[in-house]
């Protein structure tokens, strides 16, 4: 029985959209397992999620990677796919996994396609974007996506999760480039940021949360042996082979010296959820007949 978990902290805007999909899945002839670890929410988050019947944990504590652990004690099969709620999971797509799982070969952790939605945004936004994502840790990483899936002996590569914000950084980290895999038949949509203010905050709290994590990786807190960042990517395996991105090129160094500043910064109180909550928005116009 494949398990989905959802960590999910005022995702009223799009829950019922994303568990829609899930709920429309054929996943086989196997029942699809659904958690959602509601933490923190003073929205309609819990309401929306029980109208739709799937197993839903309240958690008073707004913390993703403690919704993550405790969603997870509660799901029952493999493979467990963790999702964000703000992902709508293509027809298909959890039986692909199943497939990809129950295959020769198969991995140990596999993620989908990414498509990533940057139409209408500033130049700004799309030009860091453009460089980005071909950088080769989002080109083979398990991160930036919205959905992880590990098989069982895949997830018994770890405890729990630690309670850091990095949780994508640390199951990448889990696996070898050849214990993963991406299930080319699927894709799913992430929204880009609709201000560029929105991508340096969100790309900063990104940045403390991989350095807390990598710091913790060298004195032995975690398990895993976090992947180190590479500050040259963007040049090395980007723009010099593809000379016609200089220009997009100059704009991911100035984004990134200035996410560099504010990441140094100390977070303020509870913003460990301090998403982009501009995608969000305009989900929500949408469903109510405003855009």
């Amino acid at each position: 029985m494949p398990s989905v978990v959802i960590a999910a902290h005022n995702e009223a805007a799009v829950i019922g959209r994303c568990l829609d999909a899930l709920i429309r899945q054929d996943s086989g002839e196997e029942l699809l397992d659904i958690t959602v670890a509601a933490n923190g929410c003073n929205d309609a988050t819990v309401e929306i999620a029980r109208q739709r019947g799937v197993r839903v944990l309240e958690i008073d504590q707004a913390s993703k990677a403690i919704a993550l652990n405790i969603g997870d004690s509660a799901a029952l099969g493999f493979p467990r796919i963790y999702l964000d709620a703000d992902i709508e999971v293509p027809p298909d797509a959890i039986a692909a996994f199943v497939d990809r799982f129950a295959s020769s070969g198969a991995p140990l952790a596999a993620v989908p396609r990414r498509h990533l939605d940057v139409i209408g945004r500033p130049r700004a936004v799309r030009a860091y974007l453009a460089i980005n994502s071909r950088l080769p840790a989002f080109q083979n990483g398990l991160f930036g996506r919205g959905m992880i899936a590990l098989s069982a002996r895949g997830r018994e590569r770890f405890d729990v999760f630690p309670v850091m914000m990095a949780d994508d950084l640390f199951l990448d980290s889990l696996f070898s480039p050849a214990e993963k895999s991406i299930v080319d038949s699927v894709e799913v949509s992430i929204a880009a940021p609709w201000r560029t203010s929105e991508l340096v905050r969100r790309l900063a709290r990104v940045r403390r949360a991989n350095a807390e994590m990598r710091t913790a990786g060298r004195q032995r807190k975690v398990t895993a042996r976090i992947r180190s960042a590479d500050r040259l990517a963007w040049l090395r395996t980007v723009v010099l082979p593809n000379p016609q991105l200089a220009p997009a090129g100059v704009v991911y160094v100035m984004i990134s010296l200035l996410v560099a500043l504010l990441a140094r910064r100390r977070p303020r109180a509870g913003g460990e959820w301090a998403r982009d909550d501009t995608t969000r928005q305009v989900v929500e116009a949408g469903r109510n007949g405003q855009g």
